[in-house]
């Protein structure tokens, strides 16, 4: 690893010139910035919804699930005989990492009720903790086949201003690496805490569905082309 490949500038896609809103997507365990970069065009955004797609690289880091091998990672985790161990100190470094990338867009014009947090696995769950703490409503938040840390206390520690943000989670029926009924469960408590959620399920492992690449298109429409100022 060298300086640069640690404090690379993330990946950026505008889909229109003077874009009004932003969507900040996180990428999964031992990825990087580039591995959601293909899925822009995909996504059927009219031309007249004007976005700055910000895809960051998350730090390098030794992990434990993966014998200690040191990779990108949002944080630290395992596999115990409990479930996922996923590492609290890690997780809240990532989460200030995500503030940051907020203030940025702001600083560059974008409203922060026009931003979207969203994420695929380990970088959903940073998506989805930021976004729920997140002092100032959002315009919506996507979890994408996500091992949800703090399941049972995590609208407990939402930030009122957006604990009726909107929120996408999405999951495989098939999946080994996180296993449908884990994300399953999750949603069911954060539903039952409060949680403004909209769940899809696919037929899919690990991965990211054709539909589902479509309905992500269709939610980011509804809660941008609405969003407050």
């Amino acid at each position: 690893m060298t300086p640069d490949e640690e404090s690379a500038e993330p990946v950026e896609i505008v889909t229109g010139r003077d874009p009004t809103g932003a969507v900040i997507w996180l990428h999964g365990l031992g990825a990087d910035g580039h591995d959601f970069e293909p899925i822009v065009p995909e996504l059927g955004l009219p031309r007249t919804l004007a976005l700055r797609f910000v895809f960051p690289h998350a730090p390098y880091r030794a992990v434990t699930l993966n014998n200690g091998y040191v990779m990108r990672a949002w944080y630290d985790m395992e596999i115990t005989d409990s479930g996922f161990n996923q590492k609290a100190t890690h997780i809240q470094e990532s989460v200030e990492i995500v503030g940051e990338l907020i203030e940025r867009e702001i600083a560059r014009g974008i409203p922060v009720g026009r931003i979207v947090l969203a994420g695929f696995s380990q970088g959903g769950a940073i998506a989805l903790v930021a976004g729920l703490r997140h002092p100032q409503r959002l315009a919506g938040i996507l979890a994408l086949s996500v091992p949800v840390p703090f399941a049972a206390t995590l609208m407990r520690d939402a930030h009122a201003e957006n604990r009726a943000t909107p929120i996408f989670m999405a999951h495989g029926t098939h999946d080994g690496v996180v296993p449908y009924a884990i994300g399953h469960a999750a949603h069911n408590l954060l539903k039952a805490a409060g949680a403004n959620i909209e769940w899809h399920e696919y037929p899919m492992e690990h991965a990211v569905h054709p539909q589902e690449i479509k309905d992500i298109g269709a939610f980011l429409q509804q809660v941008l082309e609405k969003g407050s100022e």
